[in-house]
């Protein structure tokens, strides 16, 4: 039987408000999935080699906005480290050098 990984949550928290409960629900549902091993791709996930090895976007569309999650993947939990509205088609350079740094200090 498998054992679901952890999820460490180092920034951020997913509740209502200021996410819909609906938002709130999906990400639930997915950040589950992914601490069950399953692996998500587009549309729900995508890569994010910029911040690391193993890290990914999460997107959770809302009403009005569309939420991102930066995760990564270990062998042992799901890290977390940030969770933001995303306003534009990139990801904020402040964002990315943010969750690289949360990373090397998990990781120390």
């Amino acid at each position: 039987m498998a054992v679901d990984k952890e999820l460490m949550i180092l920034h951020g928290e997913i509740k209502t408000p200021p996410m819909s409960k609906e938002a709130r629900l999906e990400a639930g549902y997915l950040l589950r999935k992914l601490q069950q091993g399953e692996t998500l791709s587009l549309p729900h996930s995508r890569p994010m080699p910029d911040i690391g090895r193993r890290c990914h976007e999460l997107r959770i569309q809302d009403e009005k906005v569309t939420w991102r999650i930066i995760y990564r993947s270990d062998s042992d939990a799901i890290v977390i480290l940030e969770l933001f509205v995303k306003k534009t088609n990139k990801t904020p350079k402040q964002v990315i050098a943010t969750c690289q740094k949360r990373l090397r200090l998990y990781d120390s």
